[in-house]
C-alpha cells in the first residue's frame, strides 16, 4: 500500500497555494450551489468544560475525493501555550477508497476559512480595495490576511483585538511575513478600526449575543466577512446591517442553524431565509451586491476541507513526492471559532 503524503502547515503557506485553494473552492461552490455534491453534517461529542472532539465528514463526487477530519477544541490550551484546536484531515480517493494525504487539520481549518472568505470578497469589491480592517489576533486573523492579500492589493490593516499585546503580536507578524509591504496599524477599539474600511473582518472568539461591530461603525458599501462566534447564538456583527445589506452564506440550511447573525436577524424580522444569497450563486455571477453593503457569515462545512485538502494534494502528486520536515505549530490564540473546526 502506497504511504498516504504528510502534508504540514509549512506546506500550505505561500500566496501561491493560497490562490490555488480559493480557485478550487470556488469550483467546489459552484458544484454545492447546483446540488452536484453535498456536505454531511458533522458528529459533535461535548467532553468537560466546552471541550469538544468532533469529526467531519465530506466527499466531492465530480472530482472523486472525500475527505475526514476529526478535529478537538480546548479552551484551555492557550493559557497552557497550546494551540486551541488540534485535528488531522484525511483525503482519500473515492474510487480506490485509498487515503492519499493526511494534512495539519487546524492550518488547513485556518487556510480554507480564509479562502472562503477571499471568494466573497473577490466578487464584493473592488480590484484596486486596499485597506481592510481586522477584529481579532488569533490563527484565523492571521488566515483572513493572508487570503484577501491573495486577492486584493491590500497595503494597509487596522487591527484591534481583545489585548494589545495580541493586536501587537499580529500587527508585527503582517509587517514580517506579508508578501508585499503592508502597514499594520493597532486600533484601540473596534470602532476606529472598522471606520471607513472598505473590507472588514471579523475574527473573535465571542460567545456573546453583544454586536462586536456595530451595524453603524460600517461603511456604505463595505464588504464584511464574519466567521467568528463560538456557539450558534454568538454575534460578532450588529444583525440590524443585515437588513439593507446582500447577506452571503455558504449554505442556506447550515447558515440558519448556526451564524448568529442570520438567526437573529430572520428570528427578528429583519431578513428572510430566501433573502439569504448562496457562495456558490454570487461566485458563478448569480448575485451581485451591485455597490451595496455585503456581508458573508460563515459557519465551516466539511467538504471544505475536500476542496481544500484536494488544491494542496494535487501538486504534491503531479510532482510524485511527498514532504519533509517537522510539522509546523500555530501559535496559540483566539479567533478560530466553534463553527470552522
Amino acid at each position: 500500500m502506497t504511504a498516504p503524503v504528510m502534508i504540514h502547515a509549512a506546506d500550505m503557506s505561500g500566496t501561491r497555494r493560497m490562490t490555488r485553494v480559493i480557485d478550487v473552492l470556488g469550483e467546489m461552490f459552484a458544484d454545492l450551489a447546483a446540488g452536484r455534491t453535498r456536505s454531511p453534517a458533522r458528529t459533535v461529542v461535548d467532553h468537560g468544560d466546552r471541550r469538544v472532539l468532533l469529526v467531519s465528514p465530506a466527499v466531492w463526487e465530480r472530482r472523486g475525493v472525500g475527505s475526514v477530519k476529526v478535529t478537538t477544541l480546548t479552551p484551555d490550551n492557550p493559557a497552557r501555550g497550546l494551540p486551541l484546536i488540534h485535528g488531522i484531515v484525511a483525503l482519500t480517493d473515492l474510487e480506490t477508497g485509498q487515503i492519499t494525504a493526511l494534512l495539519d487539520g487546524a492550518e488547513l481549518t485556518a487556510v480554507r476559512t480564509g479562502a472562503v472568505t477571499a471568494l466573497a470578497t473577490r466578487r464584493c469589491t473592488p480590484d484596486d480595495t486596499d485597506t481592510m480592517a481586522v477584529i481579532g489576533a488569533g490563527v484565523q486573523a492571521r488566515a483572513l490576511i493572508r487570503a484577501t492579500a491573495a486577492v486584493r492589493p491590500i497595503r494597509t490593516v487596522r487591527i484591534h483585538s481583545r489585548t494589545r499585546a495580541g493586536a501587537d503580536r499580529l500587527a508585527d507578524w503582517v509587517r514580517d511575513a506579508a508578501p508585499r509591504p503592508i502597514r499594520a496599524v493597532v486600533c484601540d477599539n473596534a470602532r476606529d478600526a472598522v471606520a471607513d474600511a472598505p473590507i472588514v473582518c471579523t475574527a473573535t472568539s465571542t460567545s456573546d449575543g453583544t454586536p462586536v461591530v456595530e451595524a453603524d461603525w460600517v461603511a456604505p458599501g463595505a464588504h464584511v466577512n464574519v466567521i467568528g462566534g463560538t456557539h450558534p447564538d454568538a454575534v460578532e456583527l450588529d444583525p440590524a446591517l443585515l437588513a439593507g445589506a446582500m447577506t452571503v452564506v455558504e449554505d442556506r440550511t447550515a447558515a440558519l442553524d448556526g451564524a448568529g447573525e442570520v438567526r437573529a436577524a430572520v428570528a427578528g424580522g429583519l431578513i428572510r431565509a430566501e433573502d439569504l444569497h448562496e457562495l456558490g450563486r454570487l461566485v458563478s455571477g448569480g448575485a451581485d451586491p451591485g455597490g451595496r453593503t455585503s456581508v458573508l457569515r460563515t459557519v465551516g462545512m466539511a467538504v471544505e476541507d475536500t476542496a481544500a485538502a484536494l488544491a494542496l494534494f494535487e501538486p504534491r502528486r503531479a510532482a510524485g513526492r511527498g514532504t519533509g520536515g517537522p510539522p509546523a505549530v500555530p501559535p496559540p490564540g483566539e479567533g478560530v471559532p466553534d463553527g470552522h473546526v
